[in-house]
């Protein structure tokens, strides 16, 4: 962090760098990275703004091919490991199962994002490449020390993403076992109802050979 005890940056003089800011909610005048859901206004303007704007055509596209993207795992996986052991039905049942629970984990994970509650989301608008690697554009003070303001600045492209993918592995950890399950007794129960033998100690007679 920087403050302007230390050097002659100040509020109207702004901060050095293009992501280093003011937050104004923290009763200072110290330049650093902006919080979560912040951006800095503009290049003479220091002060972090809270990110208003919404999500442009090309954010939701990004979100959806990352949200598409445990569901093609997901698919082949089940194509590689399960579809050679279990008849197509319940291939099929467990395709589907994975594709609930990433739309669980998307309706969740736009739930908790804000605004808290909505279906909505709410963003700061992407102006260049380097906003995706602000870590890379740290201004040096002097060529003495570098001025920490690495953030998010194309919230929530990184958070949202992050947070659907934890949410998603959870889900799949708590449901996909007891689906698992449900399948195996449900598969069971039919094979013993097939073999149930007759009254007269033989096995049930097909009828659909007839």
């Amino acid at each position: 962090m920087l403050s302007t005890r230390d050097t002659e940056y100040s509020v109207p003089l702004g901060c050095p760098g293009r992501y280093c800011g003011i937050y104004l909610e923290l009763d200072n005048e110290t330049c650093g990275a902006c919080p979560a859901g912040f951006r800095r206004r503009a290049v003479g303007d220091a002060l972090c703004a809270p990110c208003s704007g919404q999500p442009s055509l090309y954010d939701w596209l990004y979100l959806g091919f990352m949200a598409l993207l445990p569901i093609v795992f997901h698919w082949i996986a089940i194509g590689a490991c399960v579809a050679k052991r279990m008849s197509s039905v319940r291939v099929i049942f467990f395709y589907v199962c994975s594709l609930i629970e990433c739309c669980i984990a998307v309706i969740i994970t736009l739930l908790v994002l804000e605004p808290f509650g909505s279906l909505s989301l709410r963003s700061c608008p992407v102006s260049q490449l380097s906003d995706w690697y602000t870590l890379l554009h740290n201004p040096s003070i002097n060529y003495q020390y570098t001025l920490h303001c690495a953030q998010e600045a194309v919230y929530p492209l990184y958070s949202a993403v992050c947070i659907y993918y934890a949410i998603a592995l959870l889900v799949m950890i708590i449901v996909r076992p007891i689906i698992a399950k449900i399948i195996a007794l449900v598969a069971r129960g039919v094979h013993r109802f097939r073999r149930k033998p007759s009254a007269n100690g033989k096995q049930p007679r097909d009828e659909s050979t007839d």
